[in-house]
């Protein structure tokens, strides 16, 4: 089974996930600047939210360029990820509508979390069907950064009862740190297709 199906389906997934959040966003009942303010919160779960799935999609798109074949355990290991992600608008709201209160922010941290998770999960089985000498293990490397992750949302977590924001700005953090596609991949991708256009340009077959 070819990886092409599962992409898409993952694709128009998230795609829906953001349609949901914007068709969720209430307009200002006057028009002015001051009519925003108390959508401020609102607009800021939004935006954190819009890059984290924007994120989820760019390093999904990536990680399927290298994969092969696709078994049922990646099929479910993937519907793991999307079941998380589908969580998202909902949060999202709940974080925004309650003006970054304590238990929404925490929520919001442990479906980050468990999404993240959920990707490493995904990553594993498709380890597990590839090997640990295929091109794509030497694309994910020791995944520092996907460690340092879940770490940080798992210290933003309880963080959220003392001080929402400083959870909040810890979610900011791990953002920031996703926002450049991951440069392993990209290195990986970009020598491998050279090292095909040499050789007949069989890029995707594993080393």
């Amino acid at each position: 089974m070819t990886s092409g199906r599962l992409e898409a389906f993952s694709d128009g997934v998230i795609a829906i996930l953001i349609t949901i959040m914007v068709l969720e966003l209430r307009v200002p009942e006057e028009a002015t600047w001051e009519a925003l303010k108390p959508l401020r919160s609102v607009l800021l779960s939004y935006l954190l939210s819009f890059v984290y799935l924007g994120i989820y999609w760019s390093n999904h798109h990536h990680l399927f360029q290298v994969v092969e074949r696709v078994n049922g355990k990646m099929l479910w290991a993937n519907l793991h990820l999307l079941f998380w992600l589908s969580l998202v608008p909902f949060t999202t709201r709940w974080l925004g509508e309650a003006s970054v209160s304590e238990v929404p922010v925490a929520v919001y941290g442990i479906v980050l979390l468990l999404a993240a998770l959920a990707y490493s999960i995904l990553t594993v089985a498709i380890l597990a069907e590839h090997g640990h000498e295929s091109l794509i293990a030497h694309m994910l490397g020791r995944d520092i950064k996907g460690k340092v992750s879940l770490l940080l949302y798992s210290t933003a977590i309880p963080l959220a009862f003392v001080q929402p924001w400083i959870a909040i700005g810890i979610y900011i953090i791990v953002a920031l740190m996703w926002l450049t596609p991951d440069r392993r991949i990209e290195g990986e991708l970009a020598e491998h297709a050279g090292d095909g256009a040499g050789t007949g340009g069989h890029a995707s077959k594993q080393p």
